[in-house]
């Protein structure tokens, strides 16, 4: 997982199909130059992301319409229609950004457009799968299992949280992956990107990074994106995209969280906090995390446990945008 590619770009080269999952989804999406793809591994800052640079794009004026509408998520099996996605992509006259949870071998790779790849300790990623998965409605689970998913449907979520850390970290749900079953591997997706971070239309960005430096890292996302700051405006702005304001317009907005998690928007955006995993894992369980991580290069390891903040060295200045 440590080839240095320095030199090369991104190629297509893998399938992703699962209850969640469809990556051939992405062949029907008509791309613009300066289109934002935002991709990350489940529960590792998507939907933080995703309004950060809605706030770049719009600024403090009301959003065209909710998130989830504005920012699809492109590979999700179980949304609907791709083509009513694409309709509605395609009457957007804004500076478009969209989701994914794939890693760069399982989405086109092109040079005008720009892409952010979050990372989070998996542990951490761990602690937030198991919420949002053991808070999953019948309904949702109806969804997941809808047409015939390849694999088969999402199974139920393990009462126990060890029984499932220990799947999770040790089996993949793709042979190319080595843990995230029965979801996907955040190793194998952050790798992909962490491989290509020399690429001027790639930037990394840390969960850990946004917890401590909230304007800091708004700041590299749109020097990344080319977007200009409003000084006056900026403390509001960043203001817009704390986790605890992110939860009360999520609370105005339920519906839908309602009828997919118990507990709706409230458990959607649980705690958004680290180190959780300290009061539920063992020794054990980290002896299975030590096989884990050992198989991925040691600054890749470190930027994942640390950050950039902590380790400034490993990832490279974002590059002024399209």
């Amino acid at each position: 997982m440590g080839d240095d590619e320095t030199g090369r770009t991104p190629t297509l080269d893998r399938v992703y199909q699962n209850h969640h999952l469809d990556s051939t989804r992405w062949a029907s999406f008509q791309r613009r130059p300066g289109d934002i793809v935002i991709s990350t591994a489940c529960k590792a800052g998507t939907t933080w992301t995703q309004r950060i640079v809605s706030l770049l794009i719009f600024g403090l004026d009301p959003l065209p319409s909710d998130l989830m509408t504005l920012s699809p998520w492109i590979d999700a099996r179980w949304s609907g229609p791709e083509e009513i996605t694409n309709q509605t992509l395609a009457g957007q006259t804004h500076r478009r950004f969209v989701k994914s949870h794939l890693p760069l071998d399982a989405i086109p790779y092109w040079y005008d457009v720009r892409y952010i790849a979050v990372g989070r300790d998996s542990r951490d990623v761990f602690m937030s799968v198991l919420n949002h998965w053991s808070s999953y409605t019948d309904l949702m689970y109806q969804l997941l299992a809808a047409g015939d998913p390849v694999g088969g449907p999402m199974p139920r979520c393990p009462a126990d949280p060890r029984a499932a850390w220990a799947e999770w970290i040790t089996t993949g749900s793709f042979p190319w992956e080595d843990d995230g079953s029965p979801w996907w591997s955040p190793h194998y997706h952050v790798n992909s990107f962490w491989r290509y971070r020399h690429l001027p239309n790639i930037l990394l960005i840390h969960y850990a990074d946004m917890k401590a430096d909230l304007d800091g890292e708004m700041r590299r996302i749109a020097a990344f994106l080319g977007i200009d700051i409003d000084e006056s405006n900026w403390p509001a702005l960043v203001q817009r995209a704390t986790f605890e304001s992110m939860k009360h317009e999520a609370q105005a907005r339920t519906e839908r969280m309602e009828l997919w998690f118990v507990g709706g928007s409230d458990r959607f955006f649980f705690k958004g906090t680290n180190g959780r995993w300290r009061d539920v894992l063992t020794a054990e369980d980290l002896a299975l995390y030590e096989t884990a991580v050992a198989r991925l290069e040691p600054d890749l390891r470190r930027w994942l446990e640390v950050g950039r903040l902590a380790a400034p060295d490993l990832v490279p200045s974002p590059v002024s945008g399209l």
